[in-house]
């Protein structure tokens, strides 16, 4: 078996081969292309080849499975030894990931790719999140200008705030000042609308984003970034691994006996880990009551709102992938202590 490390880049990426004895058998630059990457890996027999997680490594490595290698993807958090080496460069880089490989794969934490399907799907929350963004500025911008002329526009709905601003009696000078974010603001909400109707048809699709949904504050936006971003449940061998998948976890640092915790890793997947902090404030305000509202309430009252919010965003990505896993139904308050 051979052992191949990729310093993986945009433009060009770094190769090194080692042997089953450890010693370097070749080392080369190609293209981080598909025409390039087979010509250089179809003809040779199947080798473990290791990348780091990273923009490009989702495409390349679905393409070098193809091509009926082994592939490693491994977290850049694990091989500080190449960020902080007093000695890097590209084909350093790449031999230290080929040797790090050969001595030992599970070391390297190997991370779980989605198929090209659900990256596709999970591509299009983020555009409808970008849109949303880019309204809200652009909402934020007219306030302020408006405001500093004395005029105040009435409501929070935004995909109305345009026709609100319509109906307002502004000089025309100022009109025509506001005039193009206006006509923007009209075309971002439609294109929103157009959005959500897509995604709400894709949740439908798939029976866990409904059961999911029966969670107080989770919409779905939420539950759906979750199945896409999950993809196998069954791929986690206890829920409460979700939540630090998600970096909901506290850091730990235990020496000598002594243990200290510290706040939340914040590893993986930040847009997940937002919209379940988000799906904790709104079971918050909801009318619905539970035994997670009632617990969420206890740690407020003795460690704030913000603790809170994130205590109840772990226990929501738990509940979540044992709602999935299990097939049950959500239930308000549990009638067995296990439940």
């Amino acid at each position: 078996m051979e052992y191949c490390g990729i310093d993986l880049h945009v433009s060009y990426s770094q190769i090194c081969i080692l042997d089953e004895e450890g010693e370097v058998m070749e080392t080369s630059r190609v293209r981080t292309s598909r025409p390039a990457l087979t010509k250089f890996f179809s003809r040779r027999d199947q080798m473990k080849i290791v990348i780091e997680a990273g923009g490009s490594s989702p495409w390349v490595s679905r393409f070098l499975e193809e091509l009926g290698h082994e592939v490693v993807v491994c977290s850049p958090r694990r091989v500080r030894l190449i960020a902080e080496s007093t000695l890097k460069n590209d084909k350093v880089d790449a031999e230290v990931l080929a040797r790090l490989l050969r001595m030992d794969p599970a070391f390297l934490k190997p991370i779980h790719h989605r198929s090209e399907k659900a990256q596709l799907m999970r591509s299009k929350l983020l555009v409808r999140r970008s849109l949303v963004e880019a309204r809200t500025k652009w909402i934020n911008t007219v306030r302020g200008l408006l405001r500093a002329f004395g005029y105040r526009v009435a409501g929070k709905v935004p995909h109305t705030f345009a026709e609100r601003v319509d109906r307002m009696r502004l000089p025309d000078e100022l009109r025509r000042v506001i005039e193009p974010l206006l006509e923007q603001l009209d075309l971002v909400s439609g294109e929103i609308a157009r959005r959500d109707e897509e995604l709400a048809d894709m949740a439908r699709e798939i029976p866990a984003v409904e059961r999911l949904q029966q969670i107080p504050g989770v919409g779905p936006i939420t539950s759906l970034y979750f199945v896409l971003s999950i993809e196998d449940p069954h791929r986690f061998r206890r829920s409460r691994d979700v939540a630090a998948f998600f970096g909901l976890r506290p850091s730990m640092r235990e020496s000598g006996g002594v243990s200290r915790y510290g706040r939340i890793t914040k590893e993986g997947d930040s847009e997940m880990r937002r919209l379940l902090v988000q799906a904790a404030h709104a079971m918050m305000i909801t009318r619905a009551d539970s035994a997670l509202k009632q617990w969420a309430k206890e740690v407020e009252g003795r460690r704030g709102k913000m603790k809170r919010s994130v205590a109840v965003a772990r226990k929501l990505a738990v509940l979540m992938h044992h709602l999935w896993v299990t097939g049950e139904d959500f239930e308000a308050f549990p009638k067995s202590k296990a439940a």
